[in-house]
């Protein structure tokens, strides 16, 4: 309750203030001790629980001042004043002489704290102002007001799961809600709207390859199983924070769908339509907050042409609001037409992925092992629960003996026993999807709240439904992905496709402060 922001060390948790800004890159160098916690605002509770605040301490050390402060103005000739909450949740400051004034949110960019060897809570209780709607709604107003050279060309990249997400609120097809919002979006002045399944098809291609690679040099390095997958931010993020150089290197170098995406818009997209980097503004829309934090991720950002390949996530909730702050129901929107470019469709059908409805991980990579490592067709996957729904299980046996174990792992509970029996040499698996909420994905903090006289479970099976209701696609039966290899990727050689197919992690080590010893 008394705890302080180290950004602004006079401002107690729960207050507005009335006004700071920081710099871009404010905190991403710097090393405090301890986990940082900031003023818990609107975003609160939405990202990840290993983003949520902990260990609360009102003993402040000296690590714990931020090394780049922020000076708050203090207005002249004001005595002590009362904060007030009305009904709305606003906040107004309440002077002695009755008068009332309005206090102003926090606002921070997403990148100030999230390099400090402290939590990443900064991100989860500000609002941030480089990945809203507000800030799509701004490059769209500066479009209609620039000249045609100094116009972005506006791309949204559209998840599965937030379709999923939206049809389930408006009582749509998942695909009859894709063609709705692609054409909601060219309304408001947006140029090209793709689907992430089709970069989808790249990661679990990567993936599979991976996997295989990593199999046949397990006898050598024995870091190299289990293979730990990587699409879910929230997961990264607390392995760098968390467990640091052990964890990592069992961490798959696959590119998420989303940042797989930006290498196609703001790589080959870009080329094709005779653009610089720059010149696009490329936004996608994903079912989880943490994607924020990925998004935001200096691996990410094209130093030469100085920009970033994603420029701003929002959530499935955001669409909604803006949907509502537009007045439209996507039901009534009269559909567009796909944009096949960067979309799995088949006529007016958008194509899926088989497995969970978290991209199906571990279905792909354990069908493409079994033939490749042991010519094994596997055409169902028997899943045995575990000690949870979230904690799942898939084997593959020769001769009574198995020579394949995957695991599904969702929620922190579940991680932690996981990176447990790795630290102790007793886990037994060869590959682990691992996804931060429970029931993965499509149960991500990003999506569409229950309605009052729904609940969530209830809820969660209708999104489910509606995601399953896709045609399946195998990977290797893609061909715009088998062009898209040929064509772009390996004609920009091959250490240039890895950096646009792979990524690389860093371990965020804490200091040590003799001070912060509990008596």
């Amino acid at each position: 309750k008394r705890g302080y922001c180290l950004k602004i060390p006079s401002i107690k948790i729960g207050w507005y203030y009335e006004r700071s800004t920081f710099s871009n890159e404010a905190c991403l160098r710097h090393k405090v001790n301890t986990n940082c916690f900031t003023a818990a605002l609107n975003m609160a509770s939405q990202f990840s629980g290993v983003l949520q605040l902990t260990d609360l301490d009102d003993f402040i050390t000296p690590s714990q001042e931020c090394v780049k402060p922020v000076k708050v103005e203090k207005k002249q000739g004001r005595s002590v004043a009362k904060i007030q909450i009305e009904d709305d949740g606003s906040y107004f400051q309440v002077n002695q002489d009755g008068g009332k004034q309005k206090l102003e949110k926090a606002k921070i960019t997403l990148n100030d704290c999230l390099a400090c060897s402290g939590c990443i809570t900064s991100a989860e209780s500000v609002l941030i102002t480089q990945q809203s709607h507000e800030e799509i709604y701004r490059v769209l107003r500066n479009n209609k007001q620039a000249g045609v050279p100094e116009q972005k060309v506006v791309v949204v990249s559209v998840s599965p799961q937030s379709r999923a997400s939206l049809a389930a609120r408006y009582g749509l097809s998942s695909s009859e809600a894709g063609r709705r919002l692609t054409a909601f979006f060219k309304g408001l002045g947006v140029h090209h709207v793709f689907d992430t399944s089709f970069s989808r098809t790249f990661s679990l291609l990567e993936s599979q390859r991976e996997f295989v690679e990593r199999f046949h040099r397990k006898g050598q390095d024995k870091q190299a199983l289990p293979m730990l997958a990587s699409a879910c931010p929230g997961w990264i993020c607390y392995a760098e924070k968390t467990h640091g150089e052990f964890i990592l290197p069992y961490v798959s170098t696959t590119r998420s769908p989303q940042q797989m995406m930006g290498s196609l818009v703001k790589g080959f997209f870009a080329g094709q339509q005779g653009l610089s980097p720059q010149q696009i503004y490329h936004v996608t829309v994903m079912p989880c907050y943490d994607k924020k934090l990925e998004a935001s991720r200096p691996d990410f950002y094209l130093e030469e042409a100085e920009t970033r390949e994603v420029d701003c996530v929002i959530t499935s909730g955001e669409v909604l609001k803006m949907l509502e702050e537009e007045k439209v129901l996507l039901s009534d929107v009269e559909p567009a037409p796909f944009d096949t470019m960067f979309s799995s469709v088949c006529g007016d059908e958008l194509l899926g992925h088989a497995g969970s409805g978290s991209g199906g991980y571990l279905h792909h990579v354990f069908t493409h092992a079994a033939r490749q490592l042991f010519g094994e067709e596997v055409k169902e996957l028997t899943y045995k629960t575990l000690k949870n729904k979230d904690f799942q299980e898939v084997t593959l046996e020769r001769d009574g003996v198995v020579v394949l174990r995957f695991a599904a792992t969702y929620g922190f509970r579940n991680i932690q026993n996981l990176v447990q029996k790795l630290k102790r040499g007793k886990s037994p698996y060869h590959f682990v999807e691992v996804m931060a909420c429970p029931s993965g994905c499509l149960n991500g903090g990003g999506q569409v709240k229950p309605l009052p006289e729904q609940n969530n479970k209830e809820l969660l099976q209708q999104v489910e439904d509606l995601y399953r209701e896709e045609r399946p696609l195998v990977p290797e039966e893609d061909q715009r992905v088998a062009e898209l290899y040929q064509s772009w990727l390996q004609s920009v050689g091959e250490e240039r496709a890895r950096e646009l197919l792979h990524t690389q992690y860093h371990a965020v080590e804490k200091a040590s402060n003799g001070l912060l010893v509990k008596w």
